[in-house]
């Protein structure tokens, strides 16, 4: 990893590749790592930039105010590089469509898997599920925390882990315990999402969704596809929140054609 340094503690990121230039924003669960089984293949066509948010793996909490889209606008410019490729993932996928909103001349297409949607009505199973997991938090029982969150973000609602990938947990794990640890001063500090119409997104738009996915997230993605103007809507039917993770060859199958374009 390289460190890109900041005012307010720093960014680290990584790059792989040659071509047009592909930024993937990772989960709020995990961290750049999460996009390892497609990155060779992305790599193959493209530059591929992967970087991890502020309390996220090797980037240091933030110290003082700031906004996820500030800081990719810094780490394009400190890259040299002018329109890019958006991909993103859950928490890193609505990064990705502020950073579209706010810098539309910087964004060349956009690329969402599983984002939320601001001020949405979540289900009584995705309330349980944060009530879980601020308890074990308030406890100082990190451990349970995680349990919680490996159960809702990796396993999902609608598989047993039967079903999931060998060693995709233990992958995800150490990731997940920095960003819980971080959870609170992350929320504190970010200045949030804005209040931008999604409508207004005028580049190339694939909304992505597992098939295995919380149904309050399958909603939000069919919500996108309806509200961007000419977006694509593709379901990866063997994933639950994390495409990425759970199908890399569909998802990789997916994404070559559409960054090509």
């Amino acid at each position: 990893m390289i460190t890109l340094p900041d005012e307010l503690g720093h960014l680290s990121y990584v790059v792989s590749g040659d071509g047009p230039p592909v930024v993937l924003v990772h989960a709020g669960v995990a961290d750049h790592r999460m996009w390892d089984a497609v990155v060779p293949a992305l790599a193959e066509h493209h530059t591929v930039v992967r970087y991890d948010l502020r309390g996220f793996g090797e980037s240091a909490p933030p110290t003082g105010p700031f906004r996820e889209t500030d800081d990719l606008l810094r780490l394009l410019d400190h890259l040299g590089l002018d329109r890019v490729r958006l991909v993103g993932a859950s928490w890193g996928g609505r990064v990705a469509v502020e950073f579209t909103l706010t810098h539309p001349d910087r964004v060349h297409s956009l690329a969402l898997l599983a984002a939320p949607w601001p001020g949405y009505g979540w289900s009584a199973d995705m309330v349980a599920y944060d009530e879980a997991e601020t308890a074990a938090l308030e406890a100082g029982d990190l451990d349970a925390a995680v349990r919680v969150n490996l159960d809702m973000w990796l396993r999902g609602p609608a598989r047993g882990w039967d079903r999931v990938a060998d060693g995709l947990a233990d992958r995800l794990r150490e990731p997940m315990r920095t960003s819980l640890v971080n959870q609170s001063v992350v929320g504190e500090h970010s200045q949030g999402p804005s209040d931008r119409e999604v409508s207004a997104v005028a580049v190339p738009t694939l909304v992505g969704v597992g098939g295995l996915e919380v149904p309050d997230f399958r909603d939000i993605a069919r919500r996108y596809a309806a509200e961007i103007p000419g977006a694509t809507l593709v379901e990866f039917p063997d994933a639950a929140h994390l495409v990425a993770m759970d199908s890399p060859e569909a998802l990789t199958a997916v994404l070559l054609p559409f960054l090509a374009g």
